[in-house]
Protein backbone atom coordinates (compact mmCIF):
# COMPACT_ATOMS: atom_id res chain seq x y z
CA UNK A 1 0.00 0.00 0.00
CA UNK A 2 1.20 3.53 -0.81
CA UNK A 3 1.15 4.60 2.85
CA UNK A 4 3.60 1.90 3.91
CA UNK A 5 5.90 2.48 0.94
CA UNK A 6 6.02 6.15 1.86
CA UNK A 7 6.67 5.44 5.55
CA UNK A 8 9.34 2.87 4.73
CA UNK A 9 11.13 5.34 2.45
CA UNK A 10 10.97 8.08 5.10
CA UNK A 11 12.15 5.72 7.83
CA UNK A 12 15.20 4.69 5.84
CA UNK A 13 16.02 8.38 5.35
CA UNK A 14 15.24 9.36 8.97
CA UNK A 15 12.56 11.72 7.71
CA UNK A 16 9.62 12.63 9.95
CA UNK A 17 6.26 11.30 8.74
CA UNK A 18 3.29 13.63 8.65
CA UNK A 19 0.77 13.46 11.47
CA UNK A 20 -1.81 12.10 9.04
CA UNK A 21 0.55 9.29 8.07
CA UNK A 22 1.20 8.40 11.71
CA UNK A 23 -2.54 8.41 12.43
CA UNK A 24 -3.13 6.23 9.38
CA UNK A 25 -0.83 3.54 10.81
CA UNK A 26 -3.02 3.34 13.92
CA UNK A 27 -6.12 3.14 11.73
CA UNK A 28 -4.96 0.20 9.59
CA UNK A 29 -7.04 -2.96 9.68
CA UNK A 30 -6.08 -6.34 11.09
CA UNK A 31 -5.91 -7.61 7.49
CA UNK A 32 -3.12 -5.08 6.86
CA UNK A 33 -1.25 -5.74 10.11
CA UNK A 34 1.46 -8.04 8.76
CA UNK A 35 2.19 -5.54 5.99
CA UNK A 36 2.57 -2.81 8.63
CA UNK A 37 4.94 -4.98 10.68
CA UNK A 38 6.96 -5.89 7.58
CA UNK A 39 7.44 -2.25 6.54
CA UNK A 40 8.36 -1.03 10.05
CA UNK A 41 10.55 -4.11 10.45
CA UNK A 42 12.66 -3.03 7.48
CA UNK A 43 13.23 0.32 9.16
CA UNK A 44 14.17 -1.41 12.41
CA UNK A 45 16.67 -3.68 10.63
CA UNK A 46 18.19 -0.77 8.70
CA UNK A 47 19.30 0.92 11.93
CA UNK A 48 19.58 -1.95 14.42
CA UNK A 49 19.94 -5.16 12.44
CA UNK A 50 18.61 -8.17 14.32
CA UNK A 51 20.08 -7.19 17.68
CA UNK A 52 17.88 -7.04 20.79
CA UNK A 53 19.16 -5.04 23.72
CA UNK A 54 18.30 -6.45 27.15
CA UNK A 55 17.66 -4.11 30.08
CA UNK A 56 17.15 -5.07 33.71
CA UNK A 57 15.12 -3.16 36.29
CA UNK A 58 16.13 -2.80 39.93
CA UNK A 59 13.45 -1.17 42.07
CA UNK A 60 15.52 0.68 44.66
CA UNK A 61 12.52 1.88 46.69
CA UNK A 62 9.03 0.51 46.21
CA UNK A 63 5.65 2.06 46.95
CA UNK A 64 4.61 4.95 49.22
CA UNK A 65 4.90 7.60 46.49
CA UNK A 66 3.35 11.04 47.16
CA UNK A 67 2.39 11.55 43.50
CA UNK A 68 -1.09 10.63 42.22
CA UNK A 69 -0.32 9.18 38.76
CA UNK A 70 -3.48 7.21 37.98
CA UNK A 71 -1.69 4.39 36.17
CA UNK A 72 0.78 3.59 38.95
CA UNK A 73 0.48 0.89 41.59
CA UNK A 74 2.87 2.88 43.81
CA UNK A 75 0.78 6.07 43.70
CA UNK A 76 -0.61 8.05 46.61
CA UNK A 77 -3.72 6.21 47.79
CA UNK A 78 -2.99 3.02 45.85
CA UNK A 79 -4.65 -0.05 47.30
CA UNK A 80 -2.65 -2.41 45.09
CA UNK A 81 -1.03 -5.08 47.24
CA UNK A 82 2.50 -4.49 45.99
CA UNK A 83 5.83 -4.82 47.77
CA UNK A 84 6.66 -1.76 49.87
CA UNK A 85 10.17 -1.10 51.13
CA UNK A 86 12.58 1.78 51.59
CA UNK A 87 15.95 2.26 49.91
CA UNK A 88 18.08 -0.78 49.11
CA UNK A 89 21.67 -0.52 50.25
CA UNK A 90 24.27 -0.23 47.44
CA UNK A 91 25.43 -3.83 47.92
CA UNK A 92 21.84 -5.09 47.82
CA UNK A 93 21.14 -3.18 44.62
CA UNK A 94 24.39 -4.40 43.08
CA UNK A 95 23.51 -7.99 43.95
CA UNK A 96 20.08 -7.57 42.35
CA UNK A 97 21.66 -6.05 39.23
CA UNK A 98 24.12 -8.93 38.95
CA UNK A 99 21.28 -11.38 38.36
CA UNK A 100 20.06 -9.45 35.33
CA UNK A 101 23.55 -8.99 33.94
CA UNK A 102 24.19 -12.72 34.29
CA UNK A 103 21.02 -13.29 32.29
CA UNK A 104 22.32 -11.24 29.37
CA UNK A 105 21.31 -7.66 30.18
CA UNK A 106 23.74 -4.90 29.25
CA UNK A 107 21.88 -2.02 30.92
CA UNK A 108 20.70 -1.78 34.52
CA UNK A 109 17.85 0.63 35.21
CA UNK A 110 17.82 1.92 38.79
CA UNK A 111 14.34 3.13 39.71
CA UNK A 112 12.96 4.72 42.86
CA UNK A 113 9.42 5.83 43.61
CA UNK A 114 8.84 9.41 44.68
CA UNK A 115 8.40 12.91 43.28
CA UNK A 116 12.12 13.35 42.86
CA UNK A 117 15.39 12.72 44.69
CA UNK A 118 16.76 14.76 47.56
CA UNK A 119 20.46 15.54 47.48
CA UNK A 120 20.94 12.74 49.99
CA UNK A 121 19.09 10.39 47.63
CA UNK A 122 21.42 11.39 44.81
CA UNK A 123 24.39 10.53 47.05
CA UNK A 124 22.80 7.17 47.83
CA UNK A 125 22.17 6.36 44.17
CA UNK A 126 25.65 7.56 43.25
CA UNK A 127 27.12 5.03 45.68
CA UNK A 128 24.93 2.34 44.12
CA UNK A 129 26.06 3.24 40.58
CA UNK A 130 29.69 3.04 41.65
CA UNK A 131 29.13 -0.34 43.33
CA UNK A 132 27.51 -1.77 40.19
CA UNK A 133 30.17 -0.40 37.86
CA UNK A 134 33.05 -1.53 40.06
CA UNK A 135 31.76 -5.09 39.92
CA UNK A 136 30.58 -5.25 36.31
CA UNK A 137 32.85 -4.01 33.55
CA UNK A 138 31.09 -2.39 30.60
CA UNK A 139 27.64 -2.22 32.17
CA UNK A 140 25.38 0.72 31.31
CA UNK A 141 23.46 2.31 34.18
CA UNK A 142 20.28 4.34 33.74
CA UNK A 143 18.74 6.18 36.70
CA UNK A 144 15.02 6.87 37.02
CA UNK A 145 14.36 8.87 40.18
CA UNK A 146 11.60 11.29 39.24
CA UNK A 147 11.82 15.05 38.73
CA UNK A 148 15.34 16.45 38.87
CA UNK A 149 16.45 19.66 40.53
CA UNK A 150 19.22 21.82 39.12
CA UNK A 151 22.62 20.15 39.31
CA UNK A 152 21.37 16.66 40.13
CA UNK A 153 21.75 15.31 36.60
CA UNK A 154 25.36 16.47 36.57
CA UNK A 155 26.02 14.71 39.88
CA UNK A 156 24.56 11.46 38.57
CA UNK A 157 26.68 11.78 35.44
CA UNK A 158 29.81 12.34 37.52
CA UNK A 159 28.93 9.24 39.56
CA UNK A 160 28.99 7.16 36.38
CA UNK A 161 25.36 7.15 35.23
CA UNK A 162 25.07 6.74 31.47
CA UNK A 163 21.42 7.63 31.05
CA UNK A 164 18.38 9.07 32.78
CA UNK A 165 14.79 7.93 32.25
CA UNK A 166 11.75 10.12 32.69
CA UNK A 167 8.70 9.31 30.59
CA UNK A 168 6.22 11.81 29.18
CA UNK A 169 3.61 9.02 29.38
CA UNK A 170 0.75 10.73 27.53
CA UNK A 171 -0.09 13.84 25.51
CA UNK A 172 0.17 17.31 26.99
CA UNK A 173 -3.55 17.96 26.46
CA UNK A 174 -4.62 14.92 28.52
CA UNK A 175 -1.83 14.89 31.10
CA UNK A 176 -3.91 16.67 33.73
CA UNK A 177 -6.50 13.89 33.54
CA UNK A 178 -3.85 11.34 34.55
CA UNK A 179 -1.78 13.24 37.13
CA UNK A 180 -2.46 16.36 39.19
CA UNK A 181 0.53 16.53 41.54
CA UNK A 182 2.97 17.60 38.82
CA UNK A 183 2.70 18.81 35.24
CA UNK A 184 3.63 17.69 31.77
CA UNK A 185 6.02 20.64 31.64
CA UNK A 186 7.78 19.31 34.76
CA UNK A 187 8.46 16.07 32.93
CA UNK A 188 9.76 17.81 29.81
CA UNK A 189 12.04 19.92 32.02
CA UNK A 190 13.59 16.83 33.61
CA UNK A 191 14.29 15.19 30.24
CA UNK A 192 15.93 18.42 29.10
CA UNK A 193 18.03 18.60 32.29
CA UNK A 194 19.30 15.06 31.68
CA UNK A 195 20.10 15.89 28.06
CA UNK A 196 21.91 19.11 28.98
CA UNK A 197 24.03 17.27 31.55
CA UNK A 198 25.35 14.89 28.90
CA UNK A 199 23.29 11.91 30.01
CA UNK A 200 21.64 9.76 27.37
CA UNK A 201 17.97 10.73 27.58
CA UNK A 202 15.39 7.96 27.85
CA UNK A 203 11.72 8.95 27.64
CA UNK A 204 8.62 7.12 26.51
CA UNK A 205 4.90 6.62 26.89
CA UNK A 206 2.13 4.47 28.33
CA UNK A 207 -0.56 3.23 25.94
CA UNK A 208 -3.96 1.90 26.97
CA UNK A 209 -5.10 4.60 29.40
CA UNK A 210 -8.16 5.49 27.34
CA UNK A 211 -6.29 7.93 25.11
CA UNK A 212 -7.23 8.65 21.48
CA UNK A 213 -5.10 7.99 18.43
CA UNK A 214 -4.40 11.73 18.34
CA UNK A 215 -3.05 11.59 21.89
CA UNK A 216 -0.68 8.77 20.99
CA UNK A 217 0.63 10.62 17.97
CA UNK A 218 0.98 13.83 20.01
CA UNK A 219 3.16 12.24 22.65
CA UNK A 220 5.34 10.39 20.14
CA UNK A 221 5.90 13.58 18.15
CA UNK A 222 6.75 15.39 21.39
CA UNK A 223 9.27 12.66 22.17
CA UNK A 224 10.79 12.99 18.72
CA UNK A 225 11.24 16.72 19.38
CA UNK A 226 13.00 15.98 22.70
CA UNK A 227 15.34 13.63 20.83
CA UNK A 228 15.87 10.88 23.44
CA UNK A 229 18.18 8.00 22.58
CA UNK A 230 15.64 5.46 23.79
CA UNK A 231 11.84 5.42 23.84
CA UNK A 232 10.21 2.84 26.15
CA UNK A 233 6.68 1.91 25.09
CA UNK A 234 4.67 0.73 28.10
CA UNK A 235 1.26 -0.90 27.85
CA UNK A 236 -0.91 -0.11 30.86
CA UNK A 237 -1.06 -2.86 33.48
CA UNK A 238 -4.47 -2.21 35.08
CA UNK A 239 -3.65 -2.96 38.71
CA UNK A 240 -6.56 -3.57 41.02
CA UNK A 241 -6.54 -0.78 43.59
CA UNK A 242 -5.66 1.97 41.09
CA UNK A 243 -8.00 4.40 39.26
CA UNK A 244 -7.30 2.76 35.89
CA UNK A 245 -7.97 -0.80 37.04
CA UNK A 246 -10.88 -1.16 34.58
CA UNK A 247 -9.04 0.26 31.54
CA UNK A 248 -8.63 -2.83 29.36
CA UNK A 249 -8.44 -1.10 25.99
CA UNK A 250 -5.64 -2.94 24.20
CA UNK A 251 -5.46 -5.91 21.86
CA UNK A 252 -2.24 -7.53 20.62
CA UNK A 253 -2.94 -6.04 17.20
CA UNK A 254 -3.38 -2.55 18.66
CA UNK A 255 -0.07 -2.87 20.51
CA UNK A 256 1.72 -3.84 17.31
CA UNK A 257 0.27 -0.86 15.44
CA UNK A 258 1.40 1.47 18.24
CA UNK A 259 4.94 0.06 18.15
CA UNK A 260 5.03 0.39 14.36
CA UNK A 261 3.91 4.01 14.55
CA UNK A 262 6.64 4.76 17.11
CA UNK A 263 9.23 3.11 14.87
CA UNK A 264 8.18 5.15 11.84
CA UNK A 265 8.29 8.42 13.82
CA UNK A 266 11.53 7.53 15.65
CA UNK A 267 13.31 5.32 13.11
CA UNK A 268 16.87 5.44 14.46
CA UNK A 269 16.05 5.48 18.18
CA UNK A 270 16.16 2.52 20.58
CA UNK A 271 12.51 1.54 20.87
CA UNK A 272 11.95 -0.60 23.95
CA UNK A 273 8.96 -2.82 24.66
CA UNK A 274 8.50 -2.10 28.35
CA UNK A 275 5.88 -2.93 30.98
CA UNK A 276 2.75 -4.82 29.98
CA UNK A 277 4.05 -6.73 26.96
CA UNK A 278 3.18 -10.09 28.46
CA UNK A 279 -0.28 -8.89 29.50
CA UNK A 280 -1.30 -7.32 26.19
CA UNK A 281 0.93 -8.70 23.39
CA UNK A 282 0.81 -12.21 24.82
CA UNK A 283 1.65 -14.76 22.10
CA UNK A 284 2.29 -11.93 19.63
CA UNK A 285 5.44 -10.82 21.48
CA UNK A 286 7.83 -12.30 18.87
CA UNK A 287 6.23 -10.16 16.14
CA UNK A 288 6.92 -7.08 18.26
CA UNK A 289 10.66 -7.79 18.05
CA UNK A 290 10.43 -6.84 14.37
CA UNK A 291 9.45 -3.33 15.52
CA UNK A 292 11.37 -2.76 18.76
CA UNK A 293 15.06 -3.45 19.31
CA UNK A 294 15.03 -3.50 23.11
CA UNK A 295 13.13 -5.19 25.94
CA UNK A 296 13.25 -5.57 29.70
CA UNK A 297 14.47 -8.94 30.88
CA UNK A 298 12.49 -10.64 33.64
CA UNK A 299 10.33 -8.72 36.10
CA UNK A 300 9.22 -5.09 36.25
CA UNK A 301 8.96 -2.70 39.19
CA UNK A 302 5.88 -4.09 40.91
CA UNK A 303 4.70 -6.80 38.51
CA UNK A 304 6.22 -10.06 37.33
CA UNK A 305 7.25 -10.64 33.74
CA UNK A 306 7.68 -13.92 31.93
CA UNK A 307 10.65 -16.06 32.87
CA UNK A 308 14.00 -14.67 31.77
CA UNK A 309 14.77 -17.97 30.00
CA UNK A 310 11.54 -17.60 28.04
CA UNK A 311 12.62 -14.11 26.92
CA UNK A 312 15.93 -15.48 25.64
CA UNK A 313 14.23 -18.41 23.89
CA UNK A 314 11.73 -16.04 22.26
CA UNK A 315 14.52 -13.86 20.89
CA UNK A 316 16.39 -16.82 19.46
CA UNK A 317 13.31 -18.55 18.05
CA UNK A 318 12.26 -15.34 16.28
CA UNK A 319 15.63 -15.16 14.53
CA UNK A 320 17.11 -12.33 16.58
CA UNK A 321 20.22 -12.18 18.75
CA UNK A 322 21.00 -10.64 22.12
CA UNK A 323 23.10 -7.50 21.81
CA UNK A 324 26.51 -7.98 23.39
CA UNK A 325 28.13 -5.71 25.95
CA UNK A 326 30.78 -4.67 23.46
CA UNK A 327 28.28 -3.70 20.76
CA UNK A 328 27.09 -0.13 20.34
CA UNK A 329 23.30 0.08 20.46
CA UNK A 330 22.72 3.26 18.48
CA UNK A 331 23.48 3.82 14.78
CA UNK A 332 26.83 5.49 14.19
CA UNK A 333 25.37 8.91 13.41
CA UNK A 334 23.72 8.98 16.86
CA UNK A 335 26.38 7.14 18.85
CA UNK A 336 29.12 9.52 17.75
CA UNK A 337 27.13 12.69 18.31
CA UNK A 338 27.98 15.09 21.13
CA UNK A 339 27.92 13.44 24.57
CA UNK A 340 26.44 10.28 23.10
CA UNK A 341 22.95 11.75 23.15
CA UNK A 342 22.13 11.46 19.45
CA UNK A 343 21.41 14.09 16.85
CA UNK A 344 18.18 15.61 15.64
CA UNK A 345 17.35 13.84 12.40
CA UNK A 346 15.10 15.03 9.64
CA UNK A 347 13.77 18.05 11.51
CA UNK A 348 11.86 17.77 14.76
CA UNK A 349 8.25 18.60 15.36
CA UNK A 350 6.97 20.23 18.52
CA UNK A 351 4.13 18.87 20.62
CA UNK A 352 1.00 19.07 18.50
CA UNK A 353 -2.26 19.63 20.35
CA UNK A 354 -5.81 19.92 19.14
CA UNK A 355 -8.72 21.42 20.98
CA UNK A 356 -11.26 19.45 18.95
CA UNK A 357 -10.87 15.80 19.79
CA UNK A 358 -12.66 12.75 18.58
CA UNK A 359 -13.71 10.39 21.37
CA UNK A 360 -11.07 7.74 22.11
CA UNK A 361 -11.28 4.85 19.67
CA UNK A 362 -11.37 1.64 21.68
CA UNK A 363 -10.92 -1.67 19.95
CA UNK A 364 -13.02 -4.63 21.03
CA UNK A 365 -11.37 -6.65 23.75
CA UNK A 366 -12.80 -10.10 24.20
CA UNK A 367 -12.00 -10.38 27.88
CA UNK A 368 -9.97 -8.54 30.51
CA UNK A 369 -6.99 -10.82 31.20
CA UNK A 370 -6.68 -10.03 34.87
CA UNK A 371 -5.10 -13.45 35.35
CA UNK A 372 -1.98 -12.16 33.58
CA UNK A 373 -1.38 -9.35 36.10
CA UNK A 374 0.91 -10.81 38.73
CA UNK A 375 2.30 -8.69 41.56
CA UNK A 376 6.06 -9.05 41.98
CA UNK A 377 6.94 -11.10 45.07
CA UNK A 378 10.58 -11.94 44.30
CA UNK A 379 13.87 -10.19 43.66
CA UNK A 380 14.73 -6.75 45.08
CA UNK A 381 13.19 -6.14 48.49
CA UNK A 382 12.56 -9.85 49.15
CA UNK A 383 14.54 -12.92 50.19
CA UNK A 384 13.63 -14.77 46.99
CA UNK A 385 15.80 -15.11 43.90
CA UNK A 386 15.03 -12.65 41.10
CA UNK A 387 13.67 -13.57 37.70
CA UNK A 388 16.41 -13.08 35.13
Amino acid sequence: MDLLNTLLDKGLRRELPTRDEALAVLATSDDELLDVVAAAGKVRRQWFGRRVKLNYLVNLKSGLCPEDCSYCSQRLGSKAEILKYTWLKPDQASEAAAAGLAGGAKRVCLVASGRGPTDRDVDRVSDTIKAIKDQNEGVEVCACLGLLSDGQAERLRDAGADAYNHNLNTSESTYGDITTTHTYADRVDTVQKAHAAGLSACSGLIAGMGESDEDLVDVVYALRALDPDSVPVNFLIPFEGTPLAKEWNLTPQRCLRILAMVRFVCPDVEVRIAGGREVHLRTMQPLALHLANSIFLGDYLTSEGQAGKADLDMIADAGFEVEGTGEVTLPEHRATAHAGCGSHAGGGCGPCGSADREPPRKEPVSEARTDLVSVRRRGAGTDLAPNA
